[in-house]
């Protein structure tokens, strides 16, 4: 799945792709960052993946759970735990428990450049105990950004409209 090129898939379509699948947990997070590479030609998805993998993707600000992740996701999907699957689902049972999540891609995103945001928000996320100051802070020196963003917090403090917001700011012709 790390290989589908899914804009291909679409080819000349009139209908966007929908998504669907069970994936397997060791790799989900690099098939989501995946995917975000073709959320233009998607209608919605629809996944089967380990609970504490949904839990990260749509955590808020200022829970343990949140992280690069959810904000990566969250800047171009509207996300909901649709469904709890419970270890007793399968036979023989994981020691883990599974959730569905529906993604769908928001209508109009905000238009950022893609790798300076994955950039931004590893860094960001790169010491999650820290204050920004001691990571993006440096960063963003070193952009030469001149404008105001509170590095005086952590990373989870942060909402996905203040990410997005500071990379507008760093590369304000977006894409």
């Amino acid at each position: 799945m790390l290989t589908v090129d899914f804009s291909a898939l679409a080819g000349s379509k009139s209908a966007p792709l929908r998504v669907v699948g069970n994936l397997p947990y060791n790799i989900s997070t690099p098939i989501l960052f995946h995917l975000l590479d073709h959320v233009g030609v998607v209608q919605d998805q629809h996944f089967m993946l380990q609970k504490e993998v949904i839990d990260r993707m749509v955590a808020q600000p200022a829970t343990a759970t949140y992280g690069r992740l959810s904000v990566m996701l969250q800047w171009r999907y509207a996300m909901e735990e649709v469904l709890f699957v419970p270890p007793q689902s399968f036979d023989p049972p994981p020691k883990v428990d599974s959730a569905v999540v529906r993604m769908t891609p928001h209508a109009t995103p905000v238009q950022i450049a893609p790798a300076l945001l994955t950039e931004l928000v590893r860094v960001a996320f790169s010491q999650r105990r820290k204050l920004l100051r001691h990571t993006l802070g440096a960063w963003l020196q070193e952009k030469g950004f001149a404008g105001n963003f509170d590095v005086q917090r952590r990373a989870e403090e942060v909402p996905v409209d203040e990410y997005l917001a500071l990379a507008q700011a760093l590369h304000p012709q977006g894409v």
